[in-house]
């Protein structure tokens, strides 16, 4: 039963049973890389079986108890941890697996690149979309198995480690600190993330009152209060279009080194020194409005993709207009020009694993949004996508799910703007 069954991570994933809870406790060390970790994985059994997979790659697992039963045993391969219990689950059954073990981290490999646990040169961070989780601990790392987590990060105490979930609180022993997150958001494997760094944190006054926390090297502290002051006003404007902000907290971590990309995760995003500079405004338009699409609204299939950038893609272009730069009428008519010259060989609803984070994903994506804003006008466009995101908060959805609300709530004109976007390899021209 291993395996997410779409193709695109075809070795990823145990679909015999799914996570309520994850309760990890990790114990980082910087100067040596060195990882020790436990985990305890509350679950419900979806078939009769004994045998359950877990994701684990480059970390070695050194003790595994099922319900606490010295007899569970285990094998490890080097993708995956195989558990066997001492007795049948059942259906509907609960049961907990205990996992001690430790390791020098790194990235996996993949067509998609090097993701995972990445050293910095002063600390570490988390990449872990699409199939990075298992690089730092067990899991069953399926997009559709989203459950609650526990973190508790012991490193050196001139570190601080920011972690997915709203932070409880911060232990000192011996030379070590210990900081605790907690979230009950139903959060995806790869929406799990630690950040590791000289770090100094600091309150951002965001609207509405979320709680919002700015931890950056103290060297770039003042770089980073500038590069973010736009951030409760972004956060306003996406609140108008797509509805109140999803999430708990809001966490914004820089790092003292230079990234190729920002990284979102649940209720927080990283972004490198690079980052701070004010061309890079819409990328943190990008990952702000990740917090509502991908982190609340969560696809099922890796194949529905463009429901996360096609999305975010469009918010950053609402910014860019709100900011006083190119009205989003505008960023269409340049994209769409641009992608007339690209190869006409993507298919949107699902473009195979080779090409999900192609940047035609993302710029088809973000004008498949336009053209259905052209045929229904503002006012239906955006009460669509405040529907969207309130129907489908902290849940998954597939492409068929997006479909389903614009038959219900649009012309038969629309959905067929929206069947060509998505069902047609040549580029559609907009409406």
């Amino acid at each position: 039963m291993t395996g997410t069954g779409d193709g695109y991570a075809p070795q990823s994933g145990d679909r015999a049973y799914r996570v309520e809870s994850y309760d990890l406790e990790i114990d980082y060390r910087v100067r040596t890389n060195r990882l020790e970790g436990r985990a305890i994985i509350n679950a419900v059994a979806l078939i009769a079986t004994r045998s359950f997979a877990l994701d684990l790659v480059g970390l070695r697992a050194t003790k595994v108890r099922v319900d606490g039963d010295r007899r569970s045993a285990f094998t490890q391969g080097p993708r995956v941890l195989r558990v066997t219990a001492p007795a049948v689950v059942e259906p509907g059954e609960r049961f907990s697996i205990e996992v001690a073990y430790a390791g020098s981290p790194a990235p996996r490999r993949s067509r998609w690149g090097a993701i995972g646990w990445e050293e910095l040169t002063d600390g570490a961070l988390v990449a872990g979309q699409p199939t990075g989780a298992p690089t730092w601990f067990p899991c069953n790392d399926r997009p559709d198995d989203r459950a609650r987590f526990r973190i508790a990060v012991t490193t050196d105490a001139e570190y601080t480690a920011v972690a997915t979930g709203r932070p409880l609180g911060t232990t000192r022993s011996g030379g070590r600190r210990t900081a605790v997150f907690e979230s009950d958001v139903p959060t995806a494997t790869y929406l799990a993330a630690v950040h590791i760094g000289a770090y100094r944190e600091e309150e951002l006054e965001l609207p509405a009152g979320i709680p919002g926390i700015l931890a950056t090297p103290p060297a770039l502290a003042a770089d980073a209060r500038r590069a973010f002051a736009d951030v409760p006003r972004m956060l306003e404007l996406f609140a108008e279009a797509f509805g109140p902000y999803p999430q708990v907290s809001c966490t914004l971590v820089v790092t003292a080194d230079d990234l190729e990309i920002p990284l979102e995760a649940q209720g927080l995003a990283v972004f490198g020194a690079n980052h701070l500079h004010p061309s890079e405004q819409r990328l943190i338009a990008h990952e702000l409005s990740h917090q509502w699409f991908g982190n609340s609204v969560g696809i099922a299939r890796w194949r529905d993709i463009w429901l996360n950038e096609g999305f975010a893609c469009y918010a950053e272009w609402l910014w860019a207009e709100a900011a006083g730069g190119p009205t989003a009428e505008e960023s269409a008519r340049h994209h769409h020009a641009r992608l007339r010259e690209e190869a006409q060989d993507l298919l949107l609803a699902d473009p195979g694993p080779d090409l999900m984070f192609d940047d035609r994903v993302y710029k088809r994506g973000a004008l498949t949004l336009h053209a259905l804003r052209r045929r229904l006008g503002d006012a239906a466009f955006f009460a669509l996508l405040r529907e969207w995101c309130a129907e489908h908060r902290h849940g998954l959805v597939t492409t068929e799910d997006f479909r389903a609300l614009l038959a219900l709530r649009a012309p038969d004109e629309a959905v067929e703007t929206l069947h060509v976007w998505l069902d047609d390899l040549p580029l559609p021209a907009l409406p």
